[in-house]
């Protein structure tokens, strides 16, 4: 991840770790879910490893299931890198989705994937990775 890649996990990091305002487009009631990269790999391996006879001609959503509000993940940011930095609200962006979540079923009752890094563990190792680059 790069701190300017636009993305959601990167900006609050990288902001609240210098300091800057978290920019919520909107009331922050959208709901986003977060899966870590190594539960990401670990899915892409089992559906590769799956043989023809299960994974040929399939779809498989891979990703983790637990939603969050935007406004609850940005608390959860603030509170893990231990800083008090405002919230801004902006306005909601019109082509942004209020939800997005992924429906693993399939993968976890055909292959027996499902990811197992929490939201915290996973946040704590990138505020880590973040704190190092800087």
């Amino acid at each position: 991840m790069k701190a300017n890649d636009g993305r959601v996990v990167s900006n609050f990091i990288y902001n609240s770790i210098n300091g800057k305002p978290l920019v919520i487009y909107g009331d922050g009631s959208y709901t986003r879910s977060f899966c870590y990269v190594s539960d990401l790999v670990r899915g892409l391996q089992t559906v590769m490893e799956a043989g023809s006879d299960i994974a040929t001609g399939e779809v498989f959503n891979l990703g983790n299931p637990d939603e969050h509000t935007i406004l609850e993940f940005a608390k959860n940011i603030l509170r893990l890198t231990g800083t008090d930095v405002r919230i801004n609200f902006e306005p909601a962006r019109t082509d942004d989705p209020t939800r997005r979540k992924p429906d693993i079923t399939k993968v976890q009752t055909h292959l027996g994937w499902k990811p197992q890094v929490t939201l915290e563990e996973g946040l704590n190792k990138t505020i880590e990775w973040f704190k190092a680059q800087a």
